[in-house]
């Protein structure tokens, strides 16, 4: 296996044609990437390449380029073949792909994933495509349907192959690749080299480069890394205060499930937050309009888990949020990778509990970065903010000359009032503000976070919730599991409610807690025993609710069901059970295996 050292030089010495040359120079681009300078001669030169580079360095021109260098438009057969792990991937592969080869007339891109329909792939395969993008899965279906032919192949690439290997694609790829002709040069390009990557390469390259690229300190230079201790308030209103106070154009948050995605997307809408989820329960056709939304800023919050937002560049994005830090320290750099990307500068924040602080570290040893600690907005600099953020709006509003005869009004209205204009105007101050106060409330003190283990040494599951996070402090904005005996506390008269959501819908206590708590402003302590059936829930709330809030709540909704609340004459001691600790462990093993990456 041959090593390879080059000094860096701009695209016009790489041997590239002119033809992909001034599609370059039309994207911007002068000087090659790391990747792409040690990498574009080799793969003209017809020689394998084995590459080793974070995702986000630029691989999909190292080895698209001079591929395109050597496909005959002439030819409308398949001359190039890329296998990307998710279909995100393999759009935006395809959609670089056709942006590099613009200027090449004749030249076709099909794109192969699960999720869409044959129809519109055949289309493509039969208009002569020279290059197919696509997943394990769906290069198999139309290798074995005979829709696709491999025969003219010149090139195979694989991309961010370890990934593939997590997904489980490993049999699958070698299989694809079994399928090649003898003749086709290939070129593997992964972020690292387990041993089942390293023997596929032993396997199918014939001799090849090895580039190995430090890309994560030349990636990750121009992110800022942060991270927030999660104590006080939750994480619920710390991404709420992150939302209002940062300065940003377009988000990428990160949840550990597809059902918080939703969430947390229905809590930010609620608050008039342009935002939505991408989660794998979408069809593709819903994935590609949320994510070209994101583009093309209709919304500026997006919501997902690790898998379908693999492989995302959008230029937009400045800051990545870890509202649930990832599993492992390479999820944590691709993550945050998702901003900072060629050249431009980002942001990332990560929300830590204290027992995770020890992450930290193995994410600044990844990344070669320092990630500072910092404090949320107090409520002080919150109501400031809003203050001045509504002056500026005023001041606006003013200087564009709109406000029509509104001062002879002013002046009128202070007269047959008898009050001051300063008093009419705190008046609209006082209506402006209700929703989002300039007075906002205190933040809870900080609670000591108590072992997992009690002195006996028994595990506290009783407060944690399906996937093993503490969620004991901040219950007042929803982050609490089901408890025990809520429904003998003295004080309380409780009523049992119905509401129109359940497990079906993907509902959680928690979800339930929080959209009443902060709907109707009701402390968690009075939201008694929750029961979760299929597609209802039975809960426990104080008897004799005010009209209006029994009113409000009906049209809340969670997990986009309206409660469309009730009482409930059901007995409660029967609805309220508890559930036993194997069936929790059981809903927790079906959660972690819903979430898991489908096969394309």
């Amino acid at each position: 296996m041959t090593e390879l050292n080059n000094a860096v030089t701009g695209f016009d010495a790489l041997g590239l044609p002119e033809v992909l040359l001034s599609a370059l120079r039309d994207m911007g681009f002068s000087q090659p990437t790391p990747i792409q300078e040690k990498t574009i001669g080799p793969l003209l030169e017809g020689r394998h390449v084995l590459g080793e580079a974070q995702t986000g360095t630029g691989k999909t021109a190292a080895f698209g380029l001079p591929a395109l260098a050597n496909i005959d438009t002439n030819l409308r057969k398949p001359q190039m073949m890329v296998l990307a792990p998710t279909r995100e991937l393999a759009i935006q592969v395809a959609e670089a792909i056709e942006a590099f080869a613009k200027n090449m007339k004749g030249l076709r891109v099909a794109t192969l994933y699960g999720g869409q329909s044959y129809g519109p792939q055949l289309s493509q395969l039969e208009r002569g495509a020279q290059v197919v993008v696509g997943t394990p899965g769906r290069l198999m279906d139309h290798l074995r349907r005979k829709t696709l032919k491999l025969d003219n192949l010149s090139l195979c690439a694989l991309d961010e192959a370890d990934e593939m290997l997590n997904m489980g694609f490993l049999e699958d790829i070698e299989w694809i690749l079994d399928h090649l002709p003898e003749s086709t040069q290939m070129a593997l390009f992964s972020a690292t080299m387990p041993p089942a990557i390293r023997k596929v390469a032993n396997r199918f390259l014939v001799d090849p480069v090895h580039v190995k690229i430090d890309a994560v300190k030349a990636e990750k230079a121009n992110i800022t890394q942060l991270a927030w201790k999660v104590t006080g308030i939750n994480k619920n209103t710390a991404i709420e205060r992150i939302v209002e106070t940062f300065d940003y154009d377009a988000m990428l948050v990160f949840v550990r499930t597809r059902n918080d995605t939703l969430t947390v997307a229905e809590q930010l809408e609620r608050l008039g937050y342009p935002c939505a989820a991408l989660n794998g329960d979408m069809n593709q056709a819903q994935r590609e309009r949320t994510v070209e939304q994101l583009k093309n800023g209709r919304i500026s919050i997006l919501i997902a888990t690790d898998v379908v937002a693999r492989g995302l560049d959008i230029p937009r994005i400045d800051l990545v949020l870890n509202y649930d830090l990832p599993g492992d320290t390479e999820s944590y750099v691709h993550r945050i990778g998702r901003t900072g990307r060629a050249g431009r500068e980002g942001t990332s924040i990560s929300f830590v509990r204290p027992r995770e602080m020890y992450n930290l570290r193995h994410y600044e040893r990844a990344t070669s970065g320092t990630i500072n600690t910092f404090e949320l907005p107090t409520v002080q600099e919150l109501g400031n903010i809003r203050i001045e953020r509504c002056r500026k709006s005023l001041l606006t509003t003013l200087e564009s000359g709109k406000i029509g005869n509104m001062r002879e009004v002013l002046v009128k209205m202070a007269e047959d009032s008898d009050v001051s204009i300063e008093e009419l105007a705190a008046a609209l101050l006082f209506e402006k503000q209700i929703k989002q106060p300039f007075q906002p409330k205190e933040d809870p003190k900080p609670r000591r976070e108590r072992s997992d283990r009690d002195s006996r040494g028994r595990d506290n599951r009783d407060s944690r919730d399906g996937r093993g996070r503490d969620n004991r402090e901040g219950r007042g904005r929803g982050e609490r599991s089901e408890r025990r005996g809520a429904s003998n506390r003295p004080d309380v008269d409780w009523q049992a409610y119905r509401i129109e959501v359940g497990k079906e819908h993907g509902a959680r206590p928690g979800d339930i807690v929080g959209a009443i708590a902060n709907e109707i402003s009701l402390d968690s302590a009075y939201i008694g025993q929750i029961n979760l059936n299929d597609n209802h829930t039975i809960v426990q709330l104080p008897k004799g609710m005010p009209k209006d809030a029994f009113e409000q709540l009906r049209k809340v909704r969670v997990r986009r069901q309206q409660l469309d609340i009730s009482v409930s004459d059901a007995p409660m001691e029967v609805q309220a059970r508890r559930p036993r600790n194997n069936e929790r462990r059981g809903e927790r093993r079906g959660e972690r295996r819903n979430d898991r990456p489908r096969h394309n």
